[in-house]
């Protein structure tokens, strides 16, 4: 194993394909830029052959695999990981942990299901891609960042109270499961009694 194979499977973050409603190559595209590990869930597979791009593993039934074999020769080195007793998400969050890798891009999750995800959010640096939207936990309770104007989401448990200070001075409410907040030009800081998401819309 090369060094810098070795760099790209421990440090890169992985690139998670769990389905491909909403998602269009070019959201996908600049996650790939550094050839990261790939793992597709069988249902997407067709899809994101078609775009192109070297899988590495895929998740799904004995029976996919077994109707699917040609895909170790055409897509090798590729490797089969049977779902049996764990759903797609952990069987893959189960790989990455065992492969060390530090995190991942979850593309096509659904981000209402976040809290799904808050047993992983200790473990691996998490991003949810869904639809053009990302999303990335707060897992410190307490965030800062440099904004362009834009429109950002804000993901927690309902009625779970989040603040936000910047120039234009600081504002308390309570997250009604996904809120919607304008920010300016500039740094805004959050804070919150527990872990929460901040989504941003993905720019071309």
């Amino acid at each position: 194993m090369s060094s810098h194979h070795f760099v790209k499977e421990q440090q890169e973050p992985a690139v998670f394909i769990l389905a491909v409603k909403g998602i269009s190559f070019e959201t996908v595209a600049p996650l790939l830029e550094w050839s990261p590990t790939l793992l597709v869930a069988q249902e997407a597979v067709e899809v994101v052959l078609s775009w192109g791009i070297k899988i590495d593993v895929v998740l799904g039934t004995l029976d996919f695999q077994k109707e699917n074999r040609h895909l170790l020769e055409e897509q090798y080195p590729l490797r089969f990981l049977t779902v049996l007793t764990r759903t797609i998400l952990e069987e893959g969050i189960h790989y990455l942990l065992a492969s060390q890798h530090k995190g991942v891009h979850l593309v096509g999750f659904d981000h209402q299901k976040h809290q799904e995800l808050e047993a992983f959010t200790q473990k691996l640096d998490l991003t949810v891609v869904d639809g053009d939207w990302k999303y990335y936990p707060v897992k410190g309770r307490k965030f800062t960042k440099w904004f362009a104007p834009t429109e950002i989401r804000l993901l927690a448990i309902e009625n779970q109270p989040v603040e936000v200070s910047n120039s234009e001075g600081p504002l308390l409410f309570p997250v009604c499961y996904l809120t919607q907040l304008e920010v300016p030009e500039g740094i805004s800081n959050f804070s919150s009694t527990g872990i929460f998401w901040i989504g941003e819309q993905v720019r071309d």
